[in-house]
């Protein structure tokens, strides 16, 4: 080999490392998403029921979710929890026809007025990173 070839080497070689540099300073930091869900009137995951009946509704639900194909990814993966009773809904989704369906099949599955939906409508165009400020969330009880 010559000495072209350890150049074309080291280039490379740099490069790699600039990419590298890069994509760890392009991380995405969920930081101020984390923030919101430390306020004590934000329901989280960790207060989900051990509960037979609410492990029940939250499996119920989620089945359902998963069950329509007509929804989005996003409106799969919306976070369920059940406490009593009482189930939370949040998270983005991509219309308000998607939050409507939503609401309805936890509603079906809770009963009515027993479902608190946080669902938000993501921005056209939105992608599902941690950074992302969705739509204001209207919370109210469903029917």
């Amino acid at each position: 080999m010559g000495k072209g070839t350890f150049r074309r080497i080291g280039w490379l070689g740099a490069a790699a490392l600039l990419a590298a540099t890069a994509a760890v300073a392009q991380q995405p930091d969920n930081t101020k998403v984390n923030k919101q869900d430390q306020s004590a009137a934000r329901v989280t995951a960790d207060q989900q029921s051990n509960d037979r009946s609410d492990v029940a509704i939250t499996r119920d639900i989620r089945r359902a979710l998963v069950a329509d194909k007509s929804l989005s990814t996003y409106a799969h993966n919306v976070k369920i929890v059940t406490n009593h009773g009482q189930v939370t809904l949040r998270g983005p989704v991509r219309s308000e026809q998607e939050k409507q369906i939503v609401e309805a099949k936890a509603s079906e599955v809770a009963g009515a007025g027993k479902v608190t939906s946080n669902v938000t409508i993501a921005p056209a165009g939105a992608t599902s990173s941690p950074g992302e400020k969705p739509a204001k969330a209207t919370t109210k009880p469903t029917a």
